[in-house]
């Protein structure tokens, strides 16, 4: 092996903020979010024939007009909200968890849905919970984390290589595989189900090829993962740790090698649920409390879930808290809490508001103060989760590109939650690590630094602009940020003060946190105060 991954499929790029849309402060209960798997055609006709490969299908993308291409993104970013409940069946000689588990998957290969999205209905549908709800989640979250290392596998044992694949074929082989190197269930049973997975998927010529790889994996065990170990330190913890090469290098560029295999371990582990209390109707102790749970270590808002749904919960419902990463809501509070020049009008912006959860924490934040938002977002239906979100709350909502917002300058406070890659939350989607590609970094970069120029010519001199992403990329973060305080148009203000108590926050002004330091989603965010907006 050459080292490192290959990204084997484009994702949505969506940006992952660490907070549920459906969350939010407002006075009526929100529905579930998320995808169900619309079977409207027999097992093994629904997709593409079978002779269709992966590599075609991605060829056939490329040569469609960019206007198809974002019908058929928009059709499928529509399917993954469909909030119709899924068909379910399991599989002929496979039993109702790997049947889930197989059904998520292929969608998440085959629709590029979203694991967290899709595997709550489809463990519905089956009427799956306990011991068989906690296997088809391990599964096939386990599955995903792996992917790489799985992948890496199979072309090691077959000519034909995984891009020649089926996707049926190369989901029950993964599965099959997980299950052998990582589990320890019964090796012979992972063979059987995967052979019958493909045989009732539509492809039973292929039973024999899985049932001869996964054979095969039972024999070499762990030493195939040791023979396909890379040469060089970074591509080998990189490898180790399930993740692309270049994500780590990334990683490395921000923490250095010492600190790299735990940054990437965090990755792959659960991330603990936070809620965030609406200030002026309910405290983090009383919301602690009433949940069972734990008062957050950073934000004075912030409460440490248990486990359970926070569907569930009551103050959920009322609109009194919602699920927001912590390190999100240090964002909304530096925002509010930022000194500013002169009087603070109480004109706020948010520029980049969907899905809503900061925005509603720094509505409820307004309320107190006397302030209102203008909370500025491009896609329709993220402003209709915004204004879910902040129903009841002194927020206006506009459906406007935050570049050319048509705003009136003068804000006293702006934040800036800028669309990224997303690096700092792959931990909440395990797909998400293998969609991504690096070349899509550049595009993002001109983009952040458009949205954040275009909030400091809204804010007045002696106003605050806040600036975040959810990665923790150089070239997103301190790249952006050091090219505007060149124009002279701000000065950095030290945003360490606001994560009280918080250590390694690293070595610049801002604030740059990790999930395997601080608990939270690796969230960066600097804060600008505006000297000349004319200057940008």
């Amino acid at each position: 092996m050459s080292g490192g991954f290959r990204s084997r499929a484009r994702g949505n790029q969506d940006p992952e903020r660490g907070e549920q849309p459906s969350g939010g402060f407002r006075s009526r209960s929100a529905g579930q979010s998320g995808s169900g798997d619309r079977r409207e055609q027999p097992r093994g006709q629904r997709r593409r024939p079978e002779e269709r490969r992966d590599s075609d299908r991605r060829d056939a993308r490329r040569s469609r007009p960019q206007g198809q291409q974002d019908r058929r993104r928009d059709e499928r970013r529509d399917r993954r909200r469909d909030n119709r409940p899924p068909r379910f069946r399991p599989y002929a000689g496979v039993d109702a968890a790997r049947s889930v588990s197989f059904d998520v998957l292929r969608a998440v290969t085959v629709d590029e849905a979203f694991a967290n999205l899709v595997l709550p209905k489809q463990l519905a549908a089956a009427g799956l919970s306990g011991r068989d709800a906690a296997f088809a989640t391990e599964l096939t979250y386990g599955t995903l984390r792996t992917q790489g290392v799985l992948d890496a596998v199979i072309d090691s044992l077959s000519s034909r290589g995984v891009d020649t694949l089926a996707p049926e074929v190369l989901v029950a082989l993964r599965m099959g595989i997980y299950q052998v190197l990582y589990t320890r269930v019964d090796a012979y049973a992972a063979v059987d189900t995967a052979v019958n997975l493909v045989k009732d998927a539509g492809h039973p010529r292929a039973g024999g090829f899985v049932n001869g790889i996964l054979r095969n994996v039972v024999r070499g065990g762990h030493g195939l993962v040791e023979d396909l170990r890379p040469a060089g330190e970074l591509a080998r913890v990189a490898f180790d740790h399930a993740h692309p090469e270049w994500i780590a290098a990334s990683f490395a560029r921000v923490l250095g090698m010492q600190d790299l295999p735990a940054a990437l371990e965090a990755d792959s582990a659960r991330p603990t649920v936070h809620l965030a209390a609406r200030p002026g109707e309910m405290g983090a102790e009383e919301l602690a409390a009433m949940t069972g749970g734990e008062v957050g270590t950073f934000s004075p808002y912030a409460v440490y879930l248990p486990g359970g749904s926070p569907g569930d919960i009551e103050a959920v419902r009322q609109g009194m808290a919602h699920v927001q990463d912590e390190g999100s809501q240090l964002i909304a509070r530096a925002l509010v809490e930022a000194d500013v020049d002169g009087a603070d009008a109480g004109r706020w912006v948010d520029l980049c508001a969907g899905p809503g959860g900061k925005t509603a924490l720094i509505g409820a934040l307004a309320a107190i103060d006397g302030a209102r938002v203008d909370a500025v977002e491009l896609q329709p239906h993220r402003a209709a989760l915004v204004e879910k979100a902040c129903a009841d709350l002194p927020v206006t909502v506009h459906v406007a590109d935050g570049r050319v917002s048509g705003l009136a300058p003068g804000v006293d406070r702006v934040l800036v939650d800028a669309p990224c890659s997303g690096l700092g939350a792959l931990r909440r989607r395990p797909e998400a690590r293998w969609r991504k590609q690096e070349s899509d970094i550049a595009d993002l970069v001109v983009l952040q630094e458009e949205l954040l120029r275009a909030a400091i010519r809204l804010t007045r001199p002696g106003g605050v602009v806040v600036y975040s992403t959810c990665s923790p990329d150089l070239r997103e973060t301190r790249g952006v940020v050091d090219k505007v305080l060149a124009t002279g148009a701000v000065v950095e203000q030290d945003a360490h003060g606001f994560v009280p108590g918080g250590e390694n926050l690293g070595e610049e002004l801002s604030v740059q946190l990790w999930p395997h330091r601080h608990g939270t989603d690796a969230m960066f965010f600097a804060v600008l105060r505006v000297t000349d907006p004319s200057r940008v």
